[in-house]
């Protein structure tokens, strides 16, 4: 790694506030995040362990503003942070030995099945205004859902938000402000575990995961700003958007 240049030191600031406000609405913030780390002169296993810094000082941020505008559900958090935890674990170790590619097609297929549903049948995926949400143990699938989540969010990352987002606003029923903060909360959780077995490999780089951080930290609070008056069709334009950045770079990538 070298020391950043002027201009590094801009994409820091730039992709750091983008990503900590994409992050926080819906997703695929690490896509502008992993590219500027990897500028830095990072490996790219260090550059996804690093990123993961910025990541869970963002989503700490984004649950506490929502959680203090009352849009967090307490009571659902945990039965939702268990299951995901328990697929974290796996899947943090995989993104030790295993490279990113595994993942790759089916994330692809996914966000393009999201896309295409937040255009033709938005109510699927974004519940009508007074939906009451749905308790995990009245859809078993979720659970399943949960674990796989957990292991490709403590694998990869990119993208993350939106599948948890269309899995607890699209299955779960919740709408996508609410949706947003239980899904902060789940990152906190992923990030947590990622984070300590990361570490205890070594491969974490504090300075250039912190300096992002502290931006991803305003582009959070931005969003948690932004969200308290924004309409659900707003929202869901930001999903949509975020979703087909996505399958962009996946394409470029493959």
């Amino acid at each position: 790694m070298h020391w950043p240049s002027l201009l590094e030191l801009l994409a820091i600031a730039v992709s750091g506030t983008a990503a900590g406000f994409v992050n926080t609405l819906a997703g695929a913030g690490s896509l502008l995040t992993l590219p500027v780390l990897l500028s830095l002169g990072l490996p790219t296993d260090e550059a996804n362990a690093t990123n993961r810094v910025g990541v869970f000082l963002a989503a700490v941020t984004g649950m506490q503003g929502f959680d203090a505008d009352g849009k967090l559900d307490r009571a659902a958090i945990l039965g939702l942070a268990v299951p995901t935890l328990l697929g974290a674990v796996l899947g943090a170790y995989l993104a030790v030995v295993l490279p990113e590619s595994v993942f790759r097609p089916v994330v692809l297929t996914l966000l393009v099945l999201v896309s295409v549903t937040l255009v033709w049948k938005p109510d699927v995926v974004v519940p009508p205004e007074g939906t009451k949400p749905i308790a995990l143990r009245e859809r078993p699938l979720a659970v399943v859902l949960l674990v796989l989540l957990g292991a490709y969010a403590a694998f990869l990352q990119a993208g993350m938000g939106i599948l948890a987002t269309l899995l607890l606003s699209g299955m779960l029923r919740y709408d996508l402000v609410r949706a947003s903060a239980l899904k902060a909360g789940l990152v906190v959780a992923i990030t947590t575990v990622a984070l300590a077995i990361f570490l205890a490999h070594g491969k974490v780089r504090f300075v250039p995961g912190l300096a992002l951080g502290v931006f991803q930290v305003i582009g959070a609070r931005l969003a948690v700003r932004w969200a308290k008056t924004a309409q659900p069709k707003a929202l869901r334009w930001v999903l949509l958007a975020a979703a087909l950045v996505s399958i962009g770079v996946a394409i470029v990538k493959g």
